[in-house]
């Protein structure tokens, strides 16, 4: 079997920890979601949201649905 084979059939719209957002997009939730800081004027914003990812990457922690 081929790694292209592997990974093609393990991709992140295959996954149990992947939430649809679009046709293409959707948001990992195996891990608790990620603080982020950013800068907006002169304040700084904190947000926590889950990693993005296209429906067609993939990772080493898969579980299929």
């Amino acid at each position: 079997m081929s790694m292209e084979t592997t990974t093609r059939s393990k991709t992140c719209n295959q996954c149990k920890f992947w939430n649809a957002t679009t046709a293409n997009e959707g948001e990992c939730r195996r891990q608790p979601p990620q603080a982020i800081s950013f800068k907006v004027g002169d304040d700084m914003k904190f947000e926590t949201r889950f990693p993005v990812t296209a429906s067609e990457d993939w990772c080493g922690e898969f579980a299929q649905k």
